[in-house]
């Protein structure tokens, strides 16, 4: 991916100033779409267990093959955007987003509903590489062009703190299939505008697409998330370990063979430099934390305090009001201190938080909740915006396509393993809870899946052994959030020290020059 040269639409060199804001207006447009839907069934898993009746394996599936599909396909899809032309691979992504978006809108059961995420998460990676790209061709000034990778910064950080209210609106007065069929709109009017305003940039020099590469990597990053998923809520057997010696066999090779050849999907030289490294590191770790809180917090809003889905939406509207705020002043901010202050210090706020939540409790009021969300979100600004303008950075002009999918790519994994690795942690503490002695056989089983399960499985039951079994599943789902908080809380401020470490001397560049 190197030798990057830009080809201008006749429009994109000389964009007029009206043309370029509405270009990243279609740009920004794509890259939340992708974002709210990983976590826009956050709210929607009441309604969805109702009616399909997952297991709580499925529905942990349901909710993050979409990212684990995406973080897979980044790289690969980053490298198919240099051959064929970013803003091609934007609108057909965008039209197969919103044709697939219809199936997962009508899935009829667990099965398909896994099938049709999946596919989903094909589409998303098509569109979210060549945003980045775009935006530096089209925005030649050095302060508009700051100013623009600001406003993707923020947009992408606050996408999964949207998805909840968005969920929520919708499901106050539509089914759960509705959360998807939103798509359609926005994708036919990312087209018809796409079309017209963003200039087709793309690399005439590039070598094939080696598919082999795209193998290794899809199979190496869901192979290993799907082990340490298995792990934190099964334990290790031997189908485990064979899962994750397969992803790690096929990540080990995916890295070799980019070394030998003449056009990598990813250059790995990129990570020797320790600044791109740790911005990595943070960029995932950031959306760990940030999505794995709004994904459980969710359920707690609903199945546990008693909101409905539109309150509970607006309960974590904080989340993303910090992460636009912050992300909107994160670049300025971090040239008059430094970069390595605003980074640790966005971490170590998400850190605290968490911890912070670790005092949750089923009658906990909103200010303690409403606090949290806002200064994670506060933190996630600070953070991603800052590691992805280093991720860019950092690396010479001509690697900024593939430096670009590295930290898409670390957006969408760390989604994906905020639900995962949290989710295994709630899921597992949850499924020991104990049902009431008359309680046993398929309900109980029902209850022991998850906690929409079990507020399910009590409608078959007689008042008083309903609220005596619904209760104990609440608070042992409560426990599994606390501990799970705690575990995130670690994570992060230990993630907030490397920073420090990792980002010491590192600097942005004036007006964003890459």
């Amino acid at each position: 991916m190197s030798g990057i040269q830009q080809l201008n639409s006749p429009t994109g060199t000389e964009t007029r100033s009206r043309g370029r804001w509405l270009a990243l207006g279609v740009l920004v447009l794509a890259v939340l779409l992708v974002a709210v839907d990983a976590t826009v069934l956050g709210l929607a898993t009441p309604a969805l267990s109702e009616d399909l009746k997952p297991s709580g394996t499925q529905l942990l599936w349901i909710g993050d093959i979409y990212s684990f599909v995406i973080a897979g396909l980044l790289v690969s899809m980053g490298s198919l955007g240099d051959r064929i032309g970013r803003k091609k691979l934007l609108l057909t992504g965008a039209a197969a987003f919103g044709a697939v978006s219809v199936l997962n809108a009508y899935a009829t059961s667990p099965e398909m509903m896994i099938v049709a995420r999946a596919l989903l998460g094909v589409a998303g990676a098509t569109l979210m590489p060549s945003t980045l790209a775009l935006i530096r061709n089209i925005f030649h000034d050095p302060k508009e062009r700051s100013l623009a990778i600001g406003i993707w910064g923020a947009t992408a950080s606050a996408g999964a703190a949207v998805g909840p209210v968005v969920g929520g609106a919708l499901l106050q007065h539509f089914w759960w299939g509705s959360v998807f069929l939103i798509n359609l709109p926005v994708m036919i009017a990312l087209v018809v505008v796409g079309i017209k305003l963003l200039p087709e940039s793309k690399n005439p020099v590039a070598g094939p697409w080696d598919l082999v590469s795209v193998g290794l990597s899809l199979i190496g990053v869901i192979s290993v998330v799907y082990a340490v998923k298995e792990v934190a809520t099964h334990g290790v057997t031997w189908e485990v370990a064979a899962t994750a010696a397969l992803g790690a066999g096929a990540l080990y090779t995916f890295v070799r063979r980019q070394f030998g050849l003449s056009s990598p999907l990813l250059d790995m030289r990129l990570f020797k430099h320790r600044g791109f490294s740790g911005a990595v590191l943070a960029d995932l770790l950031t959306v760990f934390g940030l999505s794995g809180l709004v994904f459980f917090l969710s359920q707690f809003l609903q199945l546990v305090q008693g909101r409905d889905p539109l309150e509970a939406g607006l309960a974590e509207l904080p989340a993303a009001i910090g992460a636009v705020v912050t992300g909107l002043i994160a670049g300025r901010y971090a040239r008059r201190y430094s970069v390595r202050t605003i980074v640790a210090g966005g971490l170590g706020a998400i850190g605290l938080a968490l911890a912070v939540l670790t005092l949750i409790h089923k009658e906990s009021g909103y200010p303690l909740l409403g606090a949290a969300l806002l200064v994670v979100g506060l933190g996630a600004g600070f953070s991603f915006t800052v590691t992805a303008d280093v991720i860019l950075s950092s690396v010479p002009k001509e690697q900024a396509g593939s430096a670009s999918a590295v930290s898409e790519t670390a957006y969408e994994l760390g989604a994906a393993l905020g639900i995962a690795l949290l989710g295994s942690i709630v899921t597992g503490v949850y499924q020991s809870f104990t049902a009431p002695a008359s309680v046993a056989g398929p309900v109980a089983d029902a209850a022991h899946e998850s906690l929409g399960g079990a507020v399910e499985a009590a409608k078959a039951l007689d008042p008083h052994t309903a609220q005596v079994m619904v209760g104990a599943a609440q608070d042992a789902f409560v426990d599994g959030l606390r501990l799970a908080s705690g575990v995130g809380a670690a994570v992060l401020l230990a993630t907030a020290a490397a920073a420090w470490f990792l980002l010491r001397g590192q600097r942005l560049q004036e007006g964003v020059e890459h």
